[in-house]
């Protein structure tokens, strides 16, 4: 099962470095286990050796890179779930402590992701758009191969039944797909999912407001940033990985990444109906030297920041925003040379 390759991988790690320890006569006092944490990072792939779409694809090389690094640096590799339960019941993590996440259910998962995670020993969560499997298209995986993984120990999530832009879409067109895709999930794999990404990672608080409706106990957006104990659970990041934002040092950037804690965003709802928006946040009173916070937009590059008072933030656009999603990340160095990282996606509609 994955939970127990998952304690192998831990173990050989423990074994290397005792090893090597051992080795220089380093060893004069007992390992201590990694330090306790309140937040967590989730990195978020698409497709494997699918070089045709390298906006979604990770090659097979980089993906490697990604594998060994997990195993062998200072990270701890937790399933979602377990992420999730913690944060929300205020259990504290490993530092470093990393969540994989995979959406779409490509049969590259299957064919190039799946045998290189289950030999290291590496749990992760599949998000499933329900109508492309219904659909049996060749790029997609089967039902029985999605309960294959299952049966090996892989979360399944939901990622609606058609895949839609649901910040752009009704409530009741939203509410219709989610529960079809329930009904989808309930017949093949016995049970819903109760873990949820966002489709593109477009979210408003209507859309969010359905997917907390339907039961699910998170859900995911596509926006960077490191999960932290006062996270809204129902709009968490992802940092996400392809072929152009896929090297090792991004991942190792992002992997040892920080929370950046804030509070009083606004505008609290990620659909922009005043464009540009006037976006705005508060940093958490244990954070120093917002003098080197640094923001940037996907569109306008970085943004003017103006700093109200001690701990208000607010961030000035050059103009309006495109059409569809937009995407802010806020980052700064810790004194310990890790980023600490705060980021949020918006959807546009309005010109």
């Amino acid at each position: 099962m994955v939970g127990e390759n998952r304690l192998c991988v831990i173990s050989r790690r423990f074994i290397r470095r005792l090893a090597a320890a051992v080795c220089i006569g380093l060893i004069v006092a007992p390992i201590t286990p990694a330090a306790a944490a309140d937040s967590a990072v989730v990195v978020m792939y698409h497709r494997f050796g699918e070089s045709e779409y390298p906006s979604t694809n990770i090659s097979i090389e980089q993906f490697e890179s990604h594998i060994e690094e997990l195993t062998s640096g200072p990270y701890t590799v937790l399933p979602l779930p377990d992420i999730v339960a913690a944060l929300r019941d205020g259990r504290a993590l490993p530092d470093r402590t990393v969540g994989i996440s995979i959406d779409d259910a490509y049969r590259s998962v299957l064919d190039n992701a799946w045998p290189r995670l289950k030999a290291a020993g590496l749990p992760f969560t599949l998000f499933v758009a329900t109508q492309a499997v219904d659909r049996r298209g060749q790029s997609y995986m089967s039902w029985e191969q999605i309960r294959e993984l299952r049966n090996a120990g892989v979360v399944i999530g939901s990622q609606t039944h058609s895949h839609l832009h649901m910040a752009a879409s009704p409530r009741l067109r939203n509410e219709s797909d989610l529960a079809l895709s329930a009904r989808r999930f309930t017949e093949e794999l016995g049970a819903a999912p109760t873990l949820f990404a966002y489709p593109f990672g477009e979210m408003s608080l209507d859309v969010r407001a359905a997917v907390v409706d339907s039961g699910f106990v998170a859900a995911f957006g596509q926006h960077s940033g490191v999960i932290h104990s006062t996270s809204d659970r129902f709009f968490l990041p992802r940092f996400a990985l392809n072929e152009t934002y896929g090297g090792l040092e991004r991942l190792r950037t992002a992997a040892n990444a920080l929370p950046l804690p804030v509070h009083d965003i606004t505008p609290a709802d990620p659909l922009v109906t005043q464009n540009p928006p006037a976006f705005g946040f508060s940093v958490d009173p244990a954070i120093d030297n917002l003098d080197q916070l640094t923001c940037y937009n996907t569109q306008q590059g970085r943004l003017r920041t103006e700093r109200l008072g001690e701990r208000r933030i607010e961030l000035r656009f050059a103009s309006a925003l495109p059409q569809g999603r937009s995407r802010i990340n806020c980052t700064m160095p810790n004194s310990d040379g890790r980023w600490r990282w705060f980021g949020r996606q918006f959807y546009v509609d309005v010109d």
